[in-house]
C-alpha cells in the first residue's frame, strides 16, 4: 500500500509538471470581478442648489435611521433621505424623498431636520413632510469625511468636494503556465457605514421634542445644542433659533472619531482607540472627562443603567477582535471593564433594558439578555439578513437597518421576536 502511494503520488506530481510545462505554449482567458472606484468632483454651488423634495423612491443603499414620531428617516448613502409614515407599522408608508447631497447624518428638534451635506450643515421644516423646505445652512462645516468605505473631501479655496462612485467591473485576464496575469492595482473597500415619542401631528411630526437616532449616529441634540463629530472634533452649534443653527464650538480629539451618545447629562463618543466620556451639564461648554482606551477598532457605543455596551470589530478602523465590551461607567472618572463577549462582526447595537439587540452584519440581529453585565445570555439569532444598526422603541418594539433593507420586529418577548413588516431595497437587476 505505501509503495502504491508513493508510485500515484509521482504519477500525480509528473502530470501537474507536465501541464504545468505544455501550458506555457497556450494562453487561456478567465475573468475575475471586483469592486473599484471613480472620482467625480463638485462645486459647492453645485451641491447646495440641488436640494428637492420628490416623491418616494426606491430604497437601494442604506445607511443611518432617525425615527420622529411615527417618521422614520432613512439614509439613501449620500443621495438623500426616504421618509416613511409608520403610524401602522404593519404597513409602513414610503411617502417621500427628500434629495440632499454627501447626506450621512440627521438629527430633529420639534419640525426642524437637521442634516449634513458634504461640507454643510442644512435644516429642514418637515411640518409637511411630503413638502420639505429648506431654512438654513452653516458654510464650510466638514473637510472630509467616510462613508460605505469611500473618504470624500472638500477644498476650502476652490471650492469643490472630490468623492467617489464606486462600481463592479469585470475583466478579462490572460493566464499563462497556471498563473494569472493581474490587473495591476485594484482598489477593494469594505462595506462599513459608519466613518455616525410623542404623538403624530395633523400633518407631520409633532411640534415638540427630539428624536431618536441609532447608535451609529455622529448628529445628537441636547437642550438647545446640535452636536456633531467629525473625524477628529466635537463641533457645537447653538439651535435656540431652530432653523439658523449657529456654530459656537469646537473641542479636538484626536483621529478616528465614529459616533456620539447622549446619556443623562453626559456625552459618549465612539473612536477607533476608545471610548470618550464628556460631562455635559453645561450643554455650551462640554468637558471631557477621561477616555477608556481599548483596541484599535471600529466602535459604536450605548448606554443604559450607568453601563455602557461598546461593540468593536474588524475591518477599514482596526484589526481588533470582533467583541462585545461592558463598561461600568457609573464613576466617569474611572470607566472600569466589565467583562468582554466574542462576536462576529458587530456593528450598530440598542439596549431596551434587560434586552439588548446588537447587530452582525451579514451574520444577522441577535437579542440578549442583559440582566446582569457580567452573565449576558443570547435569546435569540436571527440569520438571513444584513444587520448594521437597530433603534429599540419602548419594549415591544424595533426598528433595524441593514444593506437589504428597513425591518420592524414586535420585541415583546425578546426570546422570540416577531417580524411585523419590511420594505426591502430595490433587487440589484
Amino acid at each position: 500500500m505505501r509503495n502504491n502511494y508513493f508510485k500515484q503520488l509521482a504519477v500525480l506530481l509528473s502530470l501537474g509538471v507536465a501541464l504545468g510545462t505544455t501550458s506555457c505554449t497556450d494562453d487561456c482567458e478567465t475573468t475575475r470581478t471586483y469592486r473599484t472606484s471613480v472620482p467625480f468632483v463638485l462645486s459647492a454651488d453645485q451641491i447646495r442648489k440641488d436640494i428637492a423634495s420628490q416623491g418616494p423612491q426606491e430604497l437601494v443603499n442604506l445607511g443611518k435611521i432617525y425615527v420622529k414620531d411615527n417618521y422614520i428617516f432613512i439614509n439613501e448613502l449620500k443621495k438623500g433621505l426616504h421618509i416613511i409614515d409608520n403610524a401602522n407599522p404593519q404597513q409602513p408608508q414610503n411617502i417621500a424623498f427628500l434629495k440632499i447631497p454627501g447626506v450621512i447624518d440627521m438629527a430633529v428638534k420639534d419640525n426642524i431636520l437637521y442634516v449634513d451635506s458634504y461640507m454643510d450643515v442644512v435644516t429642514f421644516d418637515i411640518t409637511d413632510p411630503k413638502n420639505i423646505k429648506q431654512m438654513g445652512r452653516v458654510k464650510d462645516v466638514f473637510n472630509y469625511g467616510t462613508a460605505d468605505g469611500i473618504t470624500w473631501s472638500y477644498n476650502v479655496g476652490y471650492q469643490t468636494v472630490t468623492d467617489y462612485d464606486t462600481k463592479i467591473v469585470t475583466d478579462k485576464i490572460r493566464t499563462n503556465c497556471g498563473f494569472q496575469i493581474v490587473n495591476p492595482n485594484p482598489i477593494y473597500y469594505a462595506n462599513d457605514m459608519s466613518f455616525y415619542s410623542g404623538s403624530k401631528g395633523p400633518t407631520g411630526p409633532s411640534a415638540s421634542g427630539t428624536g431618536q437616532g441609532g447608535s451609529m449616529a455622529r448628529f445628537t441634540i441636547y437642550d438647545d445644542f446640535l452636536y456633531t463629530v467629525s473625524q477628529n472634533d466635537l463641533l457645537l452649534f447653538n439651535i435656540k433659533t431652530l432653523s439658523q443653527p449657529v456654530q459656537e464650538g469646537k473641542i479636538n480629539l484626536g483621529w478616528g472619531i465614529e459616533t456620539i451618545f447622549p446619556y443623562k447629562d453626559k456625552l459618549f463618543i465612539g473612536s477607533t482607540t476608545g471610548m470618550y466620556i464628556f460631562d455635559n451639564k453645561n450643554p455650551a461648554k462640554p468637558e471631557r472627562v477621561t477616555m477608556f482606551e481599548h483596541a484599535r477598532a471600529c466602535d459604536p457605543v450605548v448606554v443604559a443603567n450607568d453601563i455602557a455596551y461598546v461593540t468593536l470589530r474588524t475591518g477599514l478602523c482596526g484589526v481588533a477582535p470582533n467583541r462585545l465590551d461592558v463598561i461600568d461607567v457609573s464613576n466617569i472618572y474611572s470607566p472600569r471593564l466589565l467583562k468582554s463577549y466574542e462576536m462576529q462582526h458587530p456593528a450598530g447595537l440598542g439596549v431596551d433594558f434587560p434586552s439588548l439587540f446588537i447587530c452582525e452584519g451579514e451574520f444577522g440581529l441577535k437579542s440578549f439578555d442583559a440582566s446582569s453585565a457580567t452573565d449576558i445570555k443570547l435569546q435569540q439569532h436571527m440569520k438571513d439578513m444584513n444587520a448594521f444598526d437597530v433603534i429599540p422603541l419602548g419594549g415591544k418594539h424595533l426598528l433595524m437597518v441593514g444593506k437589504d433593507g428597513l425591518y420592524q420586529y414586535d420585541t415583546s418577548n425578546p426570546k422570540d421576536m416577531k417580524l411585523i413588516s419590511k420594505i426591502p431595497v430595490k433587487p440589484v437587476s
